[in-house]
């Protein structure tokens, strides 16, 4: 094949020989706009794996890459005039320029033709000779722009300011430093390539930058003022920069994040960061797209596979790959961006929070990499939750928690979840069993389901009440068996389904109306759930005032229970949550409109719970902290405010769900997707949290406690599956502390030896 490469870094020059390397027959050319020894970054970061792939693929190229790597292992975070080091990280790094010079060397000695200084046409008819053209000309790649129509290119760009210099400075540790200024804060990220240089990125917001006055700056007034800002950092070494030709702003870049539905058009091939960008928070750029060169190579060569087939693959594998890391890169990216939200922490929470904010770093992958470290993160939690030194580690989510005069044993929560299987709201044997057994799992904390207060409140007609006597009797019987077998505590979580009540039960169809037997329904305006439900009747005042006190009589039928914490639930489309959203609540008097006045009454009715509930006993709100429908619904900004709200109105703590207040939302599911809701919430608004959603590991719960994400950790399925999760969490945690029912001790004891065994087999 007679292949045109535009575009001479790594991915075009990779892609050259892993095509020659496949079949020498090939005539390559790479079409270079620079000179050989021109480039615009400084240091590259791989990882131990991404240097076996290049072995692999060529191991000529990839041992000289392998032998001039600069190997380190430790992460130094300084921050609030400390330095904490982590170790055991293993970072390679390598000069970019340095490897250019690698892969052209090697591409020339396999017969690969090199054009430099040679502005390559964005026009396909100009290249129609050629059976393939591979647009490896980054980002800003002019022929996918000139086509990006058929490519399906979306192109979000972030919203901090950065500058890559380079400094003969050599950071023996991958170095994160933070500085606090007047004008805001400004951090670099370092990490030596060589004997005798390192990259240094400056980053800071935009309106930090602005501040600074770096907009009006020329390069070399801009340069100087950063060597001021991090002068103890760089020893009175000079910050270089490879963007000379640029004017002084024009220097600081808007990280531009690229994804592309397709990679392909006519003769044209994407490849790396022409087709996708991850952000270098996380380094994983340059191992992009080696790795799509050596994917592509393969498929473009393998007998009996067609073009059209190869490119579907090609696309198919690496774009798994990519939206991964572009996952982690999301998540990395946007912890720089609210950095205001950790800067309170101490500084060995602030540097978990950073090791572990792109999701690819958990808790006991840190164990593996520093366990000393590690167990020093866990003394500092579990000294903060008790209030004096610990000398024992222990995982953070058997830390004991308090609101109020509840004393929690530790942090895991089993989570509400509808069992439909009461009969006339009354709970029944399957519900002692069913919560009996889960207090008796080890949990913190127990939650019942949705409790409704009245009957025309129920979601279903197998919905648990509290609204007539004998729900009191039978709730009773279920909170005595849990206090006296067990030290959990019992919240009793209380809701009214609005719109989205007379359904069926969850197993015969989510929201789908019962065939017959329905009741009327109401809501915050005449929105029916979907065009299948009820149209709901709006609620007039007269009808807020009855379904405020039917809420304040089942708070007094949960205290004459027995229960420990009241739950309120606002969330998920039901009645006081069709008040929040602007989704369903079309009112145009005082509940309607703004925020302010559609929290009126859901508001109100709290207050009034409150005041019917002991001041020594918590209370919770659960809110639906993301419409998943944009600027239309709830966005998490206004899920902050409306968690402050509810805190001001004597809430202990918030419940932070998301979405099913409208049928056609569009949820961005995945591990702990709704985890960064009740982060922002928890670390802007300055109030407790709960995390909850797709969270079913004990590392996910240590990690999110740890890293101060949330203050408990809710689980609803896992739970459904295994009511012992939390002595099964202890175990295998070596956690010897946590209650066990006296009669499974010796079952406790047997699960802790198979698990160790089962521990020290995979590690042989």
């Amino acid at each position: 094949m007679r292949i045109a490469c535009l575009g001479g870094g790594p991915a075009g020059l990779y892609f050259a020989i892993s095509m020659k390397l496949r079949d020498p027959g090939h005539d390559v050319h790479v079409f270079e706009r620079n000179r050989p020894d021109d480039t615009f970054g400084w240091g590259v970061v791989f990882s131990d794996q991404t240097v076996d792939n290049l072995m692999q693929n060529d191991a000529v190229s990839g041992a000289v890459i392998r032998d001039e790597f600069a190997h380190w292992d430790d992460i130094d975070v300084h921050i609030h005039g400390e330095v904490i080091r982590s170790s055991g990280h293993g970072f390679i790094g390598i000069g970019r320029k340095r490897l250019l010079n690698i892969l052209q060397e090697r591409a020339r000695a396999l017969g690969v033709i090199l054009h430099f200084e040679h502005e390559a046409s964005p026009e396909l008819d100009d290249w129609a000779d050629w059976d393939l053209v591979i647009a490896a000309d980054g980002a800003n790649s002019r022929i996918r722009t000139r086509y990006e129509e058929h490519f399906g290119v979306d192109i979000q760009v972030r919203r901090n300011k950065f500058f890559w210099f380079g400094t003969h400075k050599t950071f023996e540790a991958f170095t994160f430093a933070f500085e606090q200024l007047p004008e805001g804060w400004v951090w670099a990220h370092a990490y030596r390539f060589d004997d005798d240089l390192s990259t240094f990125i400056v980053e800071m917001e935009p309106e930090t930058w602005a501040a600074l006055g770096f907009d009006r700056m020329e390069q070399p007034e801009a340069i100087a003022l950063c060597e001021r800002i991090f002068a103890k950092y760089l020893d009175g070494n000079a910050l270089m920069s490879n963007a000379a030709h640029l004017r002084g702003p024009e220097a600081w870049l808007n990280f531009r994040r690229i994804i592309c539905d397709r990679w392909h058009y006519r003769n044209l091939i994407l490849l790396g960061d022409a087709a996708h960008t991850a952000h270098f928070s996380i380094g994983s750029g340059t191992k992009l797209a080696l790795e799509d060169a050596i994917k592509l190579a393969e498929v473009l060569n393998r007998p009996g596979l067609s073009r059209e087939a190869a490119l579907e693959e090609y696309r198919e594998e690496r774009n798994l790959e990519v939206l991964k890391l572009q996952n982690s890169a999301r998540n990395s990216t946007e912890w720089f961006e609210t950095l205001d939200r950790y800067l309170h922490f101490e500084p060995i929470q602030f540097a978990y929070s950073l090791l572990t904010r792109s999701q690819r770093v958990s808790h006991e992958n840190l164990r593996l990499r520093d366990r000393s470290w590690l167990e020093g993160v866990e003394r500092w939690f579990q000294s903060r939750a008790r209030g004096h030194s610990v000398n024992d580690p222990a995982p953070p989510m058997f830390a004991p928690f308090k609101l109020r005069g509840m004393e929690l044993a530790n942090r895991v929560v089993v989570s509400p979840m509808a069992t439909y299987s009461a009969v006339d709201g009354c709970p029944q044997d399957f519900h002692l069993v069913h919560y009996g057994t889960r207090a008796q799992g080890g949990a913190g904390l127990l939650y019942t389901e949705m409790t409704c207060v009245s009957a025309e409140g129920r979601i279903t007609p197998g919905c648990a009440g509290m609204y007539a006597p004998e729900h009191g009797v039978r709730w009773k019987r279920i909170v005595d068996f849990v206090h006296a077998s067990t030290p959990a505590k019992f919240c009793l979580q209380l809701g009214h389904s609005g719109p989205k009540g007379s359904t069926k039960v969850g197993w015969e169809g989510y929201d789908v109306p019962l065939d017959s037997g329905n009741w009327p329904v109401m809501a915050a305006s005449d929105v029916p759930w979907s065009p299948d439900n009820q149209v709901p009747r709006p609620m007039t005042r007269a009808d807020m005032d009855r379904v405020r006190d039917e809420f304040v009589a089942a708070v007094r039928m949960g205290l004459e229970c027995g229960f420990d914490m009241i739950e309120l639930h606002a969330a998920h489309g039901y009645l006081l949550s069709s008040f929040i959203t602007p989704l369903h609540n079309k009112r145009t008097d005082e509940y309607g409109g703004g925020l302010e006045n559609r929290l009126r009454y859901p508001l109100e009715v709290f207050r009034a719970m409150r005041a019917a509930w002991p001041a020594d006993r918590p209370m919770s709100v659960r809110i639906s902290a993301n419409d998943w429908m944009g600027d239309l619904g709830v966005t998490p900004d206004e899920a902050v405010e409306i968690g402050r709200a509810f805190t001001e109105a004597g809430a202990d703590l918030i419940d932070v769900s998301a979405g099913q207040t409208w049928a056609d939302c569009k949820p961005i599911y995945g591990r702990m997707f709704q985890t960064p809701f009740a982060d922002q919430i928890r670390n802007e608004g300055r109030v407790t949290t709960m995390a909850v959603g797709n969270i079913y590991e004990p590392d996910h719960v240590n990690s999110i406690l740890a890293a101060g994400r949330a203050d408990l950790v809710a689980l609803a399925r896992p739970h459904l599956i295994d009511p012992s999760w939390t002595l099964r969490a202890a175990a295998a945690q070596d956690y010897r502390e946590q209650w066990v029912p006296p009669p499974y001790l010796g079952g406790m004891a047997q699960l802790a030896r198979n698990l160790k065994r089962e521990q020290e087999m995979l590690k042989a």
